[in-house]
């Protein structure tokens, strides 16, 4: 078995002896064999956010693709569905994690100090943690695995499901105890694996997905409970249906501690003008409709001119904390190559007479778009200084770039920095240290095209936060393509964790300064109190924040759930998008219409959770299905 371990630099791919094979002693003969063993219960971490970016309003594909993702959009799933949303791979993980802890018990390896023991130990823990958050964040309930299990296990010893907020005490014990014996930092060589930093700041999102409606009250299927199983000091209950306030209390004290401990202990900061990477000095600043009088001799990052906040955004998540950005807290390992090749437009550039393209597969819908700033700071449905809706389809009338749009004008930094649109650059160096400019009406640009009935855009616009803003593809053949670590926790979600709790504690004022760290550091005015009115609450402006900020970065699936709005915006007709699939070679007035995305979105309650496999249930007599499955 082949493992590699998240975002250690310096380490390569492990074979590591899978549990209770022949030769599992060998896997405690020193340091080096224990740390390989512990690095292989570190797999599960990676590939954590395929699912959640691609079954929410965040973006839509082909149907053409029928991935899994799009099985849970289109309310597809049974409890015979193959598909593994996670339960084989987090369980056999927690699996891998007790074996370890119970071999390393009792081994004495060479070169391994109690201290080193301890520390080890601790990892295992924390990673414990981690997939019975994963778990519980997936499948609501769930059994709570708190040793080694055999394979030969009896049957009626395997657990149930325990009460949500007891798996939620488990994960925050397990996380504090963990803390305890870690350091709050990593060097470059060891980063990626668990920190006191990364245990506070996960404890803070466990605790404040508890507090929030879903699960604090809200859940609407009040018959759910067990039969055959009881969870210590709960009975046969499963979720608690009244509503807590001392919930929220303690996701602000966590949230709170989190971001005190990152940045004084964890060394962490928000990546802002004054520490943007080196290496923007040497890209080629982007085009931004209505400000082409800024140009690369404008370039001081202390001056913040709003090319300065375009570019470090562009870099946000594609710097790393060698470059300065201590913004991440833990990373996973980069997208692969299939991965960046499926966000990036088609037909970038000819070599040798081929074409070097993407597949245009990831496309963000029109509510995204639309949820984006204006350059004022607010939602362009309520800004009276932007152009109203019946005019945002139309053209911006610049002479050089025609098909720009109105919604696509007068927007703020993070929307050039991490969208792409018709008539607008989608980067600056791409085609060998050159401009591209999209053309997403033409099929022998980055249109739809007959000759791929699935590689195009199905809503008319492009993502591009996790390319990097100097990728450069050459006629050389040697293509510029690094690769950065995907965000698992970074410190922007803390302030937006601690906003969040301060909103629903009726905290304004202190709602508000942690909104305005995030918005200022890209770009965006700060809030006053009179920007809240009946039409943007505080609370509002909270869940609008994380829906920009957090974009793309795997949130948005677990927060439309937790809020309880997804029957409203994953519904039918909920995603829409430009004309694309009218005709081909469409005019610009026959593409810049809105639509209703033509895929069988819908939504039912029983989408609040994933369905256990079948046999899972019919083999274990403690385990009950989810509702609906």
């Amino acid at each position: 078995m082949a493992v590699a371990l998240p975002m250690l630099s310096a380490c390569s791919y492990l074979d590591v002896i899978p549990p209770e094979q022949p030769g599992l002693d060998d896997t405690m003969d020193d340091a080096d064999a224990v740390r390989n063993f512990l690095y292989s219960c570190y797999s599960a971490v990676e590939g954590s956010g395929y699912m959640e970016d691609l079954s929410t309003d965040e973006l839509v594909m082909s149907d053409m693709i029928g991935s899994a993702n799009q099985k849970i959009a289109w309310n597809q799933l049974t409890s015979s569905s193959t598909d593994d949303y996670g339960w084989n791979k987090y369980y056999n993980a927690i699996g891998q994690c007790h074996l370890f802890q119970e071999e390393l018990a009792e081994a004495t390896p060479l070169g391994v100090t109690d201290e080193m023991k301890a520390e080890y130990n601790a990892q295992a823990d924390f990673l414990i943690a981690y997939y019975h958050f994963k778990l519980l964040s997936r499948y609501g309930p769930i059994p709570v695995i708190d040793r080694f299990m055999p394979a030969d296990t009896p049957k009626e010893e395997m657990p149930g499901r325990s009460h949500f907020d007891y798996v939620v005490n488990f994960i925050c014990n397990k996380l504090d105890n963990a803390a305890k014996l870690m350091a709050p930092d990593r060097n470059s060589s060891e980063w990626g694996l668990a920190t006191s930093t990364i245990c506070y700041a996960l404890k803070a999102r466990v605790l404040l997905y508890a507090a929030s409606d879903l699960w604090n009250g809200g859940f609407p299927e009040t018959w759910w409970r067990n039969t055959n199983y009881e969870t210590p000091g709960y009975g046969y209950e499963l979720v608690s249906h009244t509503y807590s306030r001392e919930k929220w209390e303690k996701a602000l004290e966590a949230c709170d501690y989190a971001i005190k401990w990152a940045e004084s202990e964890g060394g962490n900061s928000l990546l802002k003008l004054e520490n943007m990477p080196a290496r923007a000095a040497n890209i080629t600043y982007p085009y931004i409709p209505g400000k082409e009088g800024l140009t690369d001799a404008d370039k001081d990052p202390m001056d913040g001119d709003f090319k300065d906040y375009v570019m470090l955004m562009s870099l946000l998540l594609q710097s790393t904390p060698a470059e300065g950005n201590r913004e991440y807290i833990w990373g996973e390992n980069p997208y692969n190559e299939i991965d960046t090749y499926s966000y990036l437009p088609l037909n970038i550039m000819q070599r040798s007479g081929t074409w070097v393209t993407g597949y245009s597969l990831i496309s963000p819908t029109l509510y995204i778009i639309e949820h984006f700033y204006t350059e004022n700071g607010e939602l362009p449905a309520l800004d009276d200084d932007f152009p109203t809706s019946d005019e945002w389809f139309t053209s911006a009338g610049i002479a050089e770039h025609p098909d720009i749009i109105k919604l696509c004008t007068g927007r703020e930094p993070r929307f050039y920095a991490w969208l792409g649109f018709d008539g607008g650059e989608y980067s600056s160096m791409i085609k060998d240290g050159q401009s591209l400019f999209l053309n997403m009406k033409s099929s022998s640009a980055q249109g739809r095209n007959p000759q791929s009935n699935r590689n195009y855009s199905v809503s008319g616009f492009l993502t591009k936060k996790h390319i990097e803003p100097d990728l450069s593809f050459t006629q050389s053949g040697t293509d510029a393509n690094t690769g950065y670590p995907v965000p698992l926790i970074r410190l922007a979600e803390l302030y937006l964790n601690r906003a969040e709790c301060y909103a629903e504690l009726d905290m304004t004022d202190e709602a508000l300064a942690d909104l305005n760290e995030i918005r200022t550091r890209a770009g965006v005015r700060e809030l006053e109190a009179s920007d809240i009115t009946d039409d943007m609450t505080i609370v509002d402006w909270v869940r609008n924040e994380r829906c920009i900020e957090l974009f793309q970065e795997g949130h948005r699936y677990y927060d439309v759930r937790r809020w309880m709005l997804a029957p409203e915006l994953l519904g039918e007709g909920a995603r829409e998008g430009l004309n694309v699939m009218e005709k081909y070679d469409p005019t610009f007035e026959e593409f810049n219409k809105r639509v209703t995305i033509d895929q069988p979105f819908t939504w039912d309650d029983r989408m609040y959770l994933l369905p256990v496999y079948a046999d899972e249930v019919y083999s274990n007599p403690q385990m009950i299905q989810a509702p609906g499955y």
